[in-house]
């Protein structure tokens, strides 16, 4: 495995570009197969790509939001305490990848925003305490330990297109109604794929550890530029004494106990109404804001947070707009319904699931988001279930299961995790491959046997 790993991680490192650059890549690949695939001319599909080009951006919104919002709760006092002391447990290299991949293969069950950000806090928190430690270990490893949570996010709670279906007047309600999540996330098969994740992964990557000589550390000086000397601190007391009444207000726990009682509120009888099997994306994104700005105290912490969220997010707000530009070509084009339609001709009712998982993997490289993909392969993966007396429920989560494996290759939802670790998408992704073929595997058999 650590040779397998180690191979995988030098061949992404030379030859997989910025994000960036996959993203302007990934538009011409999917410019040329418009062109032999379909029958839209050269302008046509340039017409389509501007299209769809601008067609996310309320979406991209939500998607900003839901990053900065777990930005701020992952850097809330008491979870970063809870970080720093989760990052002094491991005694070894490969207990610390262990113990990066479990704690954000669990949060990002939980969140996939708090998942990511929480994922890539853990691992420079783990390299800093290691070095601090004498323990040497495998930075960009670490890294690809901390980027888990977004291979199992989308059979969490925070999964886009379960919540979405489990949303009143969603956009294919009606074709399939309101669906609950025991018809989604807490399907057998997901659960038990979850499991596996949690067990298997960790070990796939602990197995990957290189020899002490090839091991890449975290930088000594790494995050130095916001350590707090003592003539900072001072001057940071006076400035506290000098605060007008108005900036008072920002820094008062009165008005952050306001938001967070009013906002529980409501969040706790509709929780105990619903519970976890009603929650849908809104109640989702609203309690987690109300969590962060209770967890700070004050609302300048928490707009501090999210100011430093909000910077994280800066490639993603840049690189959006072209994803969307994919989309608008692939589903304006019928290049998306070609290939959805290509897996239902060759598959039965037993092997359709799979089939469709493995399109969405596919899929997934060119529209990275959940709900935008969901948004273009639904209502063909809806329509196709109906068709061949598959579940609908089996449909969404096919979909979802396979949009979240491929996001181990898809360096986008990877863009948070590198500002942070400041490291290339080659780095880390070699690492999380081996991961996503172990993912798929179970995934595939999980949903084929255990529906």
């Amino acid at each position: 495995m650590r040779r397998i790993g180690n191979a995988l991680a030098a061949f992404s490192t030379r030859w997989i570009p910025d994000a960036f650059v996959f993203a302007i890549g990934l538009s011409i690949l999917v410019y040329l197969a418009g062109l032999v695939f379909t029958d839209h001319g050269p302008y046509r599909l340039v017409q389509d790509w501007y299209e769809g080009f601008w067609g996310l951006l309320e979406f991209g919104m939500q998607m900003t939001l839901v990053l900065v919002t777990g930005y701020a709760l992952a850097n809330s006092p008491p979870l970063k305490r809870g970080i720093e002391w989760i990052a002094a447990l491991p005694r070894g290299p490969r207990s610390a990848y262990a113990l990066t991949a479990l704690c954000a293969a669990l949060m990002g069950m939980v969140h996939w925003g708090l998942g990511l950000i929480s994922g890539a806090l853990l691992a420079v928190k783990v390299a800093q305490s290691c070095r601090a430690r004498g323990i040497r270990v495998h930075f960009p490893l670490l890294a690809a330990s901390g980027y888990v949570g977004l291979m199992v996010w989308h059979s969490g709670l925070s999964g886009s297109a379960p919540l979405l279906v489990n949303t009143p007047d969603h956009f294919l309600v009606d074709e399939i109604g309101t669906l609950p999540l025991s018809e989604t996330i807490f399907q057998p098969f997901n659960l038990v794929f979850l499991a596996a994740m949690l067990i298997g992964a960790p070990l796939l990557l602990l197995s990957m550890h290189p020899r002490v000589e090839e091991c890449e550390e975290i930088d000594e000086d790494f995050g130095a530029a916001r350590s707090e000397d003592p003539a900072a601190a001072a001057a940071t007391d006076t400035a506290v004494q000098r605060r007008t009444p108005a900036q008072r207000l920002m820094y008062s726990r009165v008005l952050a106990a306001l938001v967070t009682a009013a906002g529980l509120v409501y969040l706790v009888p509709e929780l105990l109404r619903s519970g976890i099997v009603g929650m849908d994306l809104n109640l989702l994104n609203f309690m987690f804001l109300v969590l962060g700005i209770g967890l700070h105290g004050s609302l300048a912490s928490y707009a501090s947070a999210a100011a430093d969220g909000a910077k994280s997010a800066s490639a993603v707000i840049i690189q959006f707009p072209f994803y969307a530009g994919i989309m608008g070509i692939m589903e304006h084009s019928g290049l998306l319904e070609m290939i959805a339609m290509w897996f239902v001709s060759v598959s039965t009712p037993f092997s359709y699931p799979f089939w469709t998982l493995i399109s969405a993997c596919l899929v997934n490289l060119a529209v990275p988001s959940g709900g935008g993909q969901w948004a273009v392969q639904g209502p063909i993966v809806v329509s196709a279930s109906g068709a061949l007396g598959v579940d609908p429920g089996t449909g969404v989560m096919a979909v979802a299961m396979g949009d979240q494996l491929t996001n181990g290759l898809q360096p986008f939802w990877a863009l948070p995790l590198l500002a942070l670790t400041r490291l290339r998408a080659g780095q880390v992704l070699g690492y999380s491959a081996v991961v996503m073929v172990f993912a798929i595997a179970i995934a595939g058999l999980s949903i084929t046997f255990l529906r």
